[in-house]
């Protein structure tokens, strides 16, 4: 028997730097990602982050949303969620602190690992909110980190009140996300 099929390669955050195309590493992992979105996931994406700025604008917090930005976890964990929300400023290269809040738009190919894998991956890194979005069938579920360290749903159709920064209470208006 081949010892090659055995082999499982690993890679660090410095690896990672030298590669070209889209990727995540999870625990040393290369993951490719999927291809760029099509328009509904495009366009969910879009009016969820002017959703969350207008939100943070009109609750006046020391915030920021970024898009499609690397999350560098650890030494071998980097992951690119398509929104997040940071505290404070943004930050001069990629996210290194655990964000406020992740978001993952889901498509076909995305969502066993956006609602399996990265909603493990974002409890264990213990992200405060995770908003998933599904363009296909124009939901939102959200899920809050509790006292115990584990997502619960958050239910709300229309508005979602979300408390991120320490003192930044924000509307977000989830009616606006799938027009």
């Amino acid at each position: 028997m081949s010892t090659a099929r055995d082999y499982q390669p690993r890679y660090t955050v410095e690896d990672y730097k030298q590669w070209d195309g889209d990727w995540e590493l999870w625990r040393g992992v290369a993951v490719s990602m999927s291809p760029s979105a099509f328009g509904p996931h495009a366009s969910a994406q879009a009016r969820l982050a002017a959703a969350l700025i207008a939100a943070i604008d009109t609750a006046e917090c020391d915030a920021t949303v970024l898009m499609e930005i690397d999350w560098i976890i650890d030494r071998d964990t980097v992951v690119r969620p398509d929104l997040t929300i940071v505290c404070g400023k943004p930050p001069a290269g990629h996210v290194e602190d655990t964000p406020a809040l992740a978001v993952e738009i889901v498509s076909p190919a995305s969502v066993e690992r956006d609602t399996i894998r990265k909603r493990a991956l974002y409890q264990e890194e213990t992200v405060p909110w995770y908003l998933i979005v599904d363009p296909e069938t124009r939901s939102t579920t959200a899920l809050r980190l509790d006292a115990t360290g584990v997502y619960s749903e958050v239910r709300e159709e229309t508005e979602l009140q979300i408390d991120i920064c320490e003192s930044c209470n924000l509307s977000v208006d989830l009616t606006s996300i799938f027009r």
